[in-house]
């Protein structure tokens, strides 16, 4: 058994309706999304898994990785996939003053052009929130996580996870980074053939819109 739970329910997202947890259940459309890169290797071979299916993505960036490994960013751009802003040093909220927090997010800004933003480790407090929403960012959370950072746990295992678990609006959590990147080699070619054997279609998240 692992802590965290592989789904969540949309009972228990009805209670957070200020965040976005998954998008339609009557379109056949998934939405992939990676947090903590950008990587140079482990990027680079998401975008490239990516592109055989011709699928979409929405990547949470580290301001920090951002700034590192800026070429690597510039791709993520040129390949049309959406960006969101995933903290500057991946902070976790609870454990941070609520205005650090908030100056993180406005510094990862200056490099991540996107009002699309992920609490690392899925941790916001309320009064961030409420400040964000009020900034206009659009909160994105899930209702499908991979467990690709899991290193108690088998590709098999997180592979199995997904497909028993998305839906039709899924919204999908994978991490491009290097702790995630060899269980990312065996899912990704697996499961994107999945999602194409059984009809479904991806689609980045967008800034502007209510839902997705």
């Amino acid at each position: 058994m692992h802590w965290y739970p592989d789904t969540i329910r949309d009972w228990f997202s009805s209670l957070f309706s200020g965040y976005l947890w998954h998008g339609s259940r009557l379109d056949k459309t998934v939405y992939l999304t990676f947090d903590d890169g950008p990587h140079p290797e482990v990027t680079r071979f998401v975008i490239n898994e990516l592109k055989k299916y011709s699928f979409k993505a929405t990547f949470f960036c580290i301001g920090d990785c951002v700034e590192k490994h800026p070429e690597v960013y510039q791709e993520l751009l040129q390949s049309e996939h959406a960006i969101g802003n995933h903290t500057f040093h991946h902070l976790n909220s609870w454990k941070t003053a609520n205005d650090h927090y908030i100056k993180n997010i406005h510094k990862a800004n200056e490099a991540i052009d996107s009002k699309l933003f992920r609490p690392p480790y899925g941790r916001i407090t309320r009064k961030v929130s409420n400040r964000l929403r009020a900034l206009n960012y659009k909160i994105v959370m899930w209702d499908v996580l991979s467990g690709d950072f899991d290193s108690q746990r088998s590709a098999n295992s997180c592979l199995k996870n997904l497909k028993k678990n998305t839906n039709n609006g899924s919204i999908i959590v994978f991490h491009d980074s290097a702790k995630a990147y060899k269980k990312l080699k065996f899912i990704l070619p697996e499961y994107f053939k999945y999602l194409e054997e059984n009809g479904f279609n991806t689609s980045v998240i967008k800034q502007t819109d209510s839902t997705v």
